[in-house]
């Protein structure tokens, strides 16, 4: 696999914190793949969401180290899609769905198709229905993580995200009319009139992801010190947390109420 990606990539030249990798057909492309520290003290996803973040708030920020910075390593035991991840799903399928719109013909028609397809007869779409439906175009290409186990759970998190994006009744599935809802540009989703945090924003080993606080059961000593955890300790907790969510992320969720009300993660270290 190694020698494969060097022959592809042999003749692209990537800019700074890119990489080449080889696509699912073969083709080389320059990817954003390692997390950064940037100058703020603020970890990214990777070099281009540091650039990105840089441009929207017109401040000069640059890369400090690579990886996660430290006040934010033990954020790392909560597991979650956040708010851009979510976005960047969202806008590749729908890119998707409008590559295949025909002349006399509409998105809407598309979705249907598919929907058709995907649901067992049931006339509603849920997560392993809906993972299926983005199984079918193997060109998104999306990536959440270098780790296999960790890129599947956290595509299934940002599938979830997606279908409560749309989900009216709150019952985890998407009729025919929520689903169009979910991947159609101009929709909005109906706004939470309660206190608002930014994703990614963490206390308590807390993170605010797409809406919903994510927890462990870990505090915090005063209003921003996070608690001293050992090394060791830290990647106990790091596996049993990991071990924990992906048996009940799905059955797990938190809806915001007029504050922000922590879910927690339970472990033994």
């Amino acid at each position: 696999e190694d020698i494969n990606k060097e022959s592809v990539c042999a003749r692209t030249f990537c800019g700074a914190g890119r990489e080449c990798v080889s696509t699912d057909r073969g083709e080389p492309v320059c990817r954003c793949l390692q997390v950064v520290c940037g100058s703020d003290d603020r970890s990214y996803r990777n070099h281009c969401e540091l650039h990105r973040h840089a441009c929207i708030t017109q401040k000069k920020i640059h890369v400090e180290r690579r990886g996660q910075c430290e006040a934010m390593l033990l954020s790392l035991l909560v597991v979650a899609c956040f708010l851009s991840d979510r976005d960047l799903l969202r806008e590749r399928v729908i890119e998707w769905i409008q590559s295949e719109v025909e002349l006399d013909h509409l998105a809407n028609d598309v979705l249907q198709m598919y929907f058709q397809t995907y649901n067992n007869g049931d006339s509603q779409l849920d997560l392993k229905e809906f993972l299926l439906f983005l199984k079918h175009n193997e060109t998104l290409n999306l990536t959440f993580s270098d780790s296999v186990e960790m890129d599947l759970l956290l595509r299934s998190l940002c599938v979830d995200a997606l279908i409560e994006l749309s989900d009216e009744n709150g019952d985890w599935k998407l009729s025919l009319n929520e689903f169009i809802n979910c991947l159609t540009p101009t929709y909005r989703p109906p706004e939470r009139r309660n206190n608002t945090h930014r994703s990614g924003q963490s206390c308590n080993l807390c993170v605010c992801a797409c809406g919903s606080w994510v927890c462990t059961a870990l505090t915090c000593h005063g209003e921003s010190k996070l608690l001293h955890v050992h090394t060791l300790e830290q990647n106990i907790l790091w596996r049993n947390l990991q071990k924990h969510q992906i048996q009940t992320v799905k059955t797990q969720k938190l809806q915001m109420s007029s504050k922000c009300q922590p879910r927690h993660v339970e472990f033994t270290p």
